[in-house]
């Protein structure tokens, strides 16, 4: 995820932490303001000696781990952030299960890489993307480091992704991107396409580097229309798109959090 986007969406949980009003705070205020209390009563006040029960200090991590005393500093101090951040991301979910259908597309999902496939009038078509490193804003943020909850705009993942039709031997491959702006890329910008085609290759059997393939920026205007109405035809449109923006966010989002979570136990499990 961008560094400066991300690091600003912690801004607040992270002094969420710090602050005076954590949990954490509020009990050791609480624990020093009653320790204070009881040594400052006045003697008419204090308990009988007899009922003072004396025990030994806890050995016990404080970050709540069950740990006796192992864990650093820096690795306590971990731990409380990562328990802070990993509620507020599972609050900011928009889509906590991720669908196993798009349009017609079945969703297969392993690691980072998600696979969309679909059979029709006897081919299969098959999308690829990869999450990592795709998050952005929609557009760039003017950050106030003096604002407590800095507008930074919605955070979405948008992928290059590969589009294969495949035709008993052989595959029709287009690897597109989605642009920054509509119709900024294309043979024309009157168009308002979400995404374009920055490569085509035609092939039979696997794929190699010796397979032939060409810059769709290149390639004959009219003939780089007729592809993507190729593409919207086979059901890969601007609304299509869209949902796959919408799906390739929330599985990148689903992964950042397990990360989290793997994080956080593996800081907590020494």
């Amino acid at each position: 995820m961008n560094g400066i986007v991300r690091n600003a969406l912690r801004v607040s949980a992270l002094k969420s932490i710090v602050s005076p009003t954590n949990a954490v705070g509020t009990a050791k205020r609480q624990f020093t303001r009653t320790l204070w209390n009881m040594c400052n009563r006045h003697p008419t006040e204090a308990a009988p000696l007899t009922s003072v029960k004396i025990q030994a200090p806890s050995e016990l991590c404080s970050c709540g781990c069950g740990s006796r005393g192992a864990h650093t500093k820096a690795e306590k101090d971990l731990v409380e952030f990562l328990a802070e951040e990993i509620v507020a991301e599972k609050k900011a979910q928009k889509l906590r299960t991720i669908p196993t259908e798009v349009d017609g597309f079945k969703v297969s999902l392993d690691g980072a890489e998600v696979t969309l496939t679909k059979q029709q009038d006897g081919e299969t078509i098959k999308i690829n993307f990869n999450v990592n490193h795709t998050v952005d804003t929609d557009a760039e943020p003017e950050i106030d480091p003096n604002d407590d909850k800095p507008d930074i705009g919605d955070m979405k993942s948008k992928p290059n992704f590969e589009v294969d039709i495949i035709r008993g031997k052989q595959t029709l491959g287009f690897t597109c991107s989605f642009n920054n702006e509509p119709g900024a890329s294309g043979a024309d910008d009157n168009y308002n396409d979400i995404f374009g085609i920055d490569e085509i290759t035609l092939y039979e059997g696997e794929h190699s580097d010796k397979v032939y393939a060409v810059a769709g920026e290149v390639v004959d205007a009219y003939l780089y229309d007729l592809l993507m109405n190729y593409l919207e035809e086979k059901g890969i449109s601007n609304e299509f798109g869209e949902k796959l923006i919408e799906l390739s966010t929330s599985y990148e989002h689903s992964a950042y959090i397990s990360l989290l979570e793997g994080l956080s136990k593996f800081t907590s499990s020494k």
